[in-house]
């Protein structure tokens, strides 16, 4: 229903009230100190917009599956979007006596019901830093990530060139 991107960005906070929390917690995991030779990246095939709670399944299931392969020390996960577009959705009243409660679509605004991220194509959504031995569990991990997505993607090798023949 959020997948298109319609309309202009509905962004401006301070104007609306009751707009719900971001459900992403943390935008950095596993270890950001160290510069790791090889960079992997999902990257967004086509224009949509990703909802807060598909971009943190996909931040769980990577984290989970790179935490367990290769520890938390030997990578740096990083989400590239931020959720800071409003969705707006106006409830209608459905049952007995709901043409005496609700209005329908006169003054149908809506109120805020959620925040997403409005990808370009082509657009990179989260990036992977790990050394070279552990590249095959950094393409695992962002295909995992890839399902929870709404777009198609695909995963791209930034540094390490030297892989993408072998």
């Amino acid at each position: 229903m959020y997948t298109r991107v319609t309309g202009h960005a509905y962004v401006r906070r301070g104007y609306m009230g009751g707009v719900p929390g971001s459900k992403i917690t943390i935008f950095d995991m596993g270890n950001p100190s160290t510069e790791f030779p090889v960079s992997v990246s999902l990257v967004a095939e086509e224009a949509c917009q990703i909802r807060h709670n598909a971009l943190e399944a996909a931040r769980i299931s990577a984290n989970r599956y790179l935490m367990k392969e290769v520890g938390k020390k030997n990578f740096y996960l990083k989400i590239r979007v931020y959720p800071h577009h409003v969705l707006r959705e106006n409830k209608l009243a459905v049952g007995a006596g709901a043409d005496r409660v609700s209005s329908g679509m006169r003054h149908a605004f809506g109120r805020a019901v959620g925040t997403a991220a409005r990808v370009k194509s082509g657009q990179g959504l989260i990036s992977v830093g790990i050394e070279e031995h552990n590249f095959e569990h950094a393409q695992e991990a962002l295909r995992r990530a890839r399902y929870k997505l709404p777009t198609p993607c695909r995963v791209v090798i930034d540094k390490g060139e030297e892989l993408v023949a072998a």
